[in-house]
């Protein structure tokens, strides 16, 4: 046998953004062998006549930095077609650190990014100091999903500056002494750097994160190690102005994080913009794919006040369900919601997704005109929903991102990509990291907003260039074989669902897929119709200055 799989009669969309055609594809050591016709058998054969065949996606953000310590199998991003995630966004990193400082790191990724620092603190090794021995160590783990990392200015600045690093400009040493930081980390491993400039990412004392408030000069100090080295400058809550003062420096490659207002008419605004900005720079925005915010309903959170709605809060979901169907204790529930400070939440910015196998994530009917439409007060509503869907059913907050049209508006700059689904992170708060089902599902199969080979480009060559990866991103000979086989039909994500499987029992909101034949990491085959196979085959991608 000359080949590990062949893959036989799919549908090939090569991530170039050409035209599909019908074609086996042949793997053997974990590269692309062949594409086209293959006579010869594998030791394994996938029958792929009417499914698509592409490259793995690449998710450029991600904070599953340490849900890797106990989770190598990085769900949920593995369950949706992702074989490369990018780590170390938004300046939040677990290196370089000194052992006693990782407290304070794992404590200020609880704060910003809802990963429990308990399990952060007992789930990792912290068997390393800099950023080259912290992806040591997540090679030794063994992943399900290949992993690239950029170096994070909140842990950099902590390591040169300790309790300055929140509110102080750096000396010239200190900030020399950050950029060789920064620079050995490139040159070991880490794809770029990454920092962040949105002030109600606090630490656990309230205080902004480290680098937060930096001048633009220690930034652009920074952009000057990294660029040359042919590193990625990745940014939150980053002004234009600073945006436009990194993406100056020679060779420089930027991302940032992006976003509508959801008013009539900011999409087209919001691209103008964005194309401007763009305008003789190597500048990359990303964006969520669909409203975003806060997740909530009887099995998870509860976003409001009062003495009968914290006793609920303080009860498991079957005692929440009992609770709710006693009309004695419902009855309190409703009258402490008509106290206007109740709801932690604009209600009627809040949405049902539905009873569905699919969440309804486009539904446009808010809480408040649900029960305006039934004569019901919001919280009757909600209980009503509730007690319908056993507790199961879920109300998302649409804090981002709030009109799907507008969207579709800013997308049509080719300067910005699909994502931010923030896999690994405010685990317990939103799930996005079923982007790629979604922008499959409803951008390219349902609204035709995209066609198939856009789409694919979007998910695979284009965020491996802004990444800096050469050898992922499209089905060629030679290149890395990171596949998926899908069937378009039938491709979606499942209802998000709360589970406690991080250490300690901390809860977590996981989504599985529909339509995923098979996804291949490194010539492995990782899951099979949906489920994943136990076959760890991802690499730590180590970038080379």
């Amino acid at each position: 046998m000359n080949y590990d799989i062949v893959i036989r009669g799919g549908t090939v969309v090569d991530g170039t953004g050409a035209e599909p055609f019908v074609a086996d594809v042949a793997i053997r050591d974990g590269f692309i062998a062949a594409v086209g016709e293959v006579p010869e058998r594998g030791a394994e054969e996938i029958d792929a006549s009417g499914q698509i065949v592409s490259p793995g996606f690449i998710d450029i953000h991600t904070h599953l930095d340490a849900q890797i310590g106990w989770d190598p199998d990085m769900t949920p991003v593995s369950w949706h077609g992702v074989t490369t995630a990018l780590i170390g966004n938004c300046g939040m990193t677990f290196a370089p650190c000194r052992p006693a400082d990782r407290p304070l790191l794992a404590g200020m990724m609880e704060t910003v990014e809802d990963i429990p620092k308990d399990a952060i603190l007992g789930g990792l090794a912290w068997d390393w100091e800099q950023y080259p021995e912290y992806l040591d160590s997540i090679e030794r783990l063994g992943t399900a999903v290949n992993v690239a990392g950029l170096v994070g200015h909140a842990a950099v600045r902590y390591y040169v500056m300790g309790e300055r690093s929140f509110d102080d400009q750096a000396t010239p040493a200190e900030l020399e002494e950050m950029t060789r930081i920064v620079a050995n980390a490139v040159e070991n491993g880490a794809w770029g750097f990454s920092t962040n400039r949105f002030a109600p990412h606090v630490a656990p004392d309230g205080r902004s994160i480290p680098g937060t408030f930096a001048d633009v000069r220690e930034l652009e100090r920074i952009a000057q190690v990294v660029s040359p080295r042919g590193g990625l400058m990745q940014l939150v809550g980053a002004d234009f102005a600073c945006l436009e003062a990194i993406g100056d420096t020679p060779s420089a490659r930027v991302l940032f994080s992006y976003g509508t207002s959801g008013a009539p008419g900011a999409g087209r605004e919001a691209a103008a913009r964005l194309d401007a900005l763009c305008e003789g720079r190597d500048v990359t925005a990303i964006s969520h794919v669909r409203g975003s915010g806060y997740m909530f309903g009887l099995q998870a959170g509860l976003p409001f006040r009062g003495d009968a709605w914290q006793a609920l809060y303080e009860q498991g979901l079957n005692g929440r369900l009992a609770a709710i169907r006693d009309a004695d204790f419902a009855a309190r529930l409703v009258e402490e919601a008509r106290d206007p400070g109740c709801a932690r939440v604009p209600v009627n910015e809040v949405y049902f997704l539905g009873n569905g196998s699919t969440p309804d994530y486009l539904n446009t009917v808010s809480l408040t005109d649900e029960a305006e439409a039934a004569g019901e007060h919001w919280a009757e509503t909600f209980l009503r929903l509730s007690r319908d869907t056993d507790g199961r059913g879920l109300f998302l907050y649409r804090m981002f991102s709030k009109d799907i049209d507008e969207q579709a508006d800013l997308f049509r700059s080719a300067h910005i990509y699909p994502g931010l689904g923030d896999a690994g992170a405010h685990v317990a708060q939103v799930m996005d990291a079923g982007w790629s089902s979604f922008l499959l599902s409803y951008w390219t199969r349902e609204r035709g907003a995209f066609s198939l080979p856009e789409v694919i480009q979007k998910m695979t060559s284009g965020p491996a260039r802004v990444v800096g990866l050469t050898d992922r991103g499209t089905l060629a000979v030679g290149q890395r074989a990171d596949v998926n086989v899908f069937d378009l039909a039938s491709v979606s994500e499942r209802q998000p669902e709360l589970v406690h499987d991080f250490p300690n029992g901390a809860p977590r909101y996981i989504q599985r897929s529909n339509g995923f034949k098979a996804t291949i990491v490194n010539g492995v085959v990782s899951l099979r119709d949906g489920e994943l196979t136990g076959n760890r085959a991802g690499h730590v991608l180590r970038h080379s200055a």
